[in-house]
């Protein structure tokens, strides 16, 4: 007991863990748990609002343009029903991965009318999915070992309809202040919070 009460069991076994009895002692071993062979892949559609559209890809599919672009039709549609006051004036913000700007795709979305912000090479913080929803949904799934895709699926899909509409709101204005930073700095790169505005 400490004068801010009991010790938790993991702080005793961490404190055990450290103690060596002497020099000769070997190292104690830590138990790790072995990274799921499952997998499953994740693409996700969001707003300032929540959620707007999930698929998780088949096994076996590819990223491939064609596929992307059904995605893209099926979000389209998908707009229309759950934001229906956007419906005629969203915008897709998305990385680029090859399959986001073979030029079908990119002619699939002027079709539709569906204006890109432009993502500049090589930053990865400027996309919503990268700095808050996957390392969030990481955060969630750390230490936790699934036996099927469709439990991995379950686990996902539960947590994202428990994130609060106050963290895509958050996450919204983070994006758009980085957005203003990035073209502060026109399109160079830059770490962080480390350009001024």
């Amino acid at each position: 007991m400490t004068k801010h009460g009991p010790l938790s069991t993991i702080q005793k076994q961490k404190r055990q863990s450290k103690e060596r009895h002497t020099s000769a002692s070997p190292h104690p071993k830590k138990a790790r748990m072995s990274k799921s062979k499952i997998k499953s892949m994740l693409i996700c559609f969001f707003d300032s609002q929540g959620i707007v559209h999930t698929e998780f890809v088949p096994q076996g599919q590819t990223g491939s343009q064609f596929y992307y672009s059904e995605i893209l039709e099926r979000l389209r549609k998908r707009v229309v029903h759950v934001r229906p006051s956007i419906a005629n004036h969203w915008m897709l913000h998305h990385d680029n991965a090859p399959c986001h700007m073979v030029i079908s795709v990119i002619e699939f979305l002027a079709k539709k009318c569906i204006p890109v912000v432009p993502q500049p090479p090589y930053s990865p913080d400027l996309s919503p999915c990268d700095f808050f929803l996957f390392p969030a949904l990481k955060f969630y799934l750390k230490r936790r070992h699934f036996v099927t895709v469709e439990n991995i699926e379950k686990a996902v899909t539960d947590q994202l309809k428990v994130i609060p509409v106050s963290d895509f709101q958050h996450c919204s204005e983070e994006w758009e202040q980085r957005l203003q930073r990035c073209v502060a700095s026109q399109g160079n790169y830059f770490e962080g919070d480390k350009l001024d505005l």
